[in-house]
């Protein structure tokens, strides 16, 4: 997204608001949550149950999907980061999102009261509502709260003053951004090689998301080597790639290398580590799930144009690995890449035609729904 818009523009050095997109998702994933809380005790879910316990263990995070993201864009637009800048807590989340749980779960004993005396749904409405303005207020005094409009000045690479706006960030994303990245245009392709969840199919987990009423978090499921094709032609298309993996096995940090000879576990213990099994098994028997998610921005090809190598660019200081970014193997994508997001262009009719089946719906603590919940992944 920030490329094209870069590219468009003249602008040699520009990012987008990630604090603007933080608070707004702090407070839709509250009010999901919440409303997942309520509908688990009309349900009649019981409180030491898997299902409310899974809701209880995190009810507020850092992680997300793809379609969370694009909820988001849709409903709040954008901004630049200039014009709503970082925050410590924006920075360093771990204090704030503390505060949220324990009032969430707070709020949940008192939802979950309000259901066993047969409170109607306007009234759990009203308390969900004034719920929310407390959540509302521990976002806005921990990260600010975002300008309802901006003016963005900047010089472009001629050094000629420009300026947009003033516009709202709605306006700043349909006039500005959308032509050159519209987010609905983008589709999720997982691989997912489990025999209980064939490929061609489209799946979803049960309360993922972080809008009420807004996009349904959903997995189109196909074969490895689909994910890496779409991967190879967005990136020779010009297009960055998003997308989901297991950071941490065979991933050498100091050089910044993803690699499964990146490690000679075997030669040290005189046994296979982390992919002594294949990746179908390491999901079922809770050894594999996705647990980070970056960017490719570049592949290397053999002489038949096939892939051997990626750039990843991480989320991390520049002045780590090479400049920032990683380099990621063939094999490792194989075994530890479960997830990308590219550009409809990039996937054949075949594969879009399985966005328009019925959804296969997977349980909450399904381990495809982990990059959603970082306390999932740590177990």
């Amino acid at each position: 997204m920030r490329l094209p818009f870069m590219k468009k523009y003249g602008i040699e050095e520009f990012e987008f608001s990630q604090s603007y997109l933080f608070f707004w998702d702090k407070i839709e994933r509250s009010h999901f949550w919440l409303n997942n809380i309520a509908e688990t005790a009309k349900k009649g879910e019981k409180l030491d149950g898997r299902v409310v316990n899974f809701l209880l263990k995190d009810p507020v995070n850092d992680g997300g999907q793809w379609d969370m993201l694009v909820n988001l864009v849709n409903k709040y637009g954008l901004m630049p980061k200039k014009c709503f800048p970082e925050s410590y807590s924006s920075r360093r989340s771990v204090r704030m999102n503390a505060l949220l749980r324990t009032k969430l779960r707070e709020f949940a004993k008192e939802l979950r009261e309000k259901v066993t005396s047969d409170a109607s749904d306007d009234e759990i409405q009203n308390t969900i509502s004034k719920q929310m303005i407390v959540v509302y207020n521990i976002v806005a005094i921990c990260l600010g709260i975002p300008p309802e409009k901006f003016t963005y000045e900047y010089y472009n690479k001629d050094k000629a003053y420009q300026v947009m706006g003033p516009l709202t960030p709605q306006e700043f994303y349909a006039r500005h951004v959308k032509p050159l990245y519209d987010v609905d245009d983008k589709v999720c392709i997982v691989n997912d090689p489990r025999e209980n969840n064939p490929y061609g199919h489209l799946y979803t987990l049960q309360y993922l998301g972080n809008m009420v009423g807004g996009r349904t978090t959903v997995y189109n499921n196909q074969p490895i080597e689909v994910l890496i094709k779409a991967v190879k032609d967005s990136i020779q298309g010009g297009e960055a790639v998003w997308f989901g993996c297991e950071v941490t096995k065979r991933f050498e940090r100091k050089n910044g290398l993803e690699d499964l000879e990146a490690h000679d576990y075997r030669l040290v213990f005189n046994t296979e580590i982390q992919i002594g099994m294949p990746k179908e098994d390491r999901l079922l028997y809770g050894d594999s799930c996705m647990t980070h998610a970056m960017v490719f921005t570049a592949v290397g090809l053999d002489e038949q144009g096939n892939p051997l190598k990626f750039r990843v660019e991480n989320s991390s200081s520049d002045k780590e690995y090479d400049k920032g970014y990683l380099l990621l193997t063939e094999p490792w994508f194989r075994e530890f890449v479960f997830e990308v997001v590219v550009d409809k262009k990039y996937v054949s009719k075949e594969v879009l035609d399985v966005f328009k089946q019925e959804l296969v719906e997977l349980p909450a603590w399904d381990p495809m729904g982990t990059l959603a919940c970082p306390l999932c992944a740590d177990d």
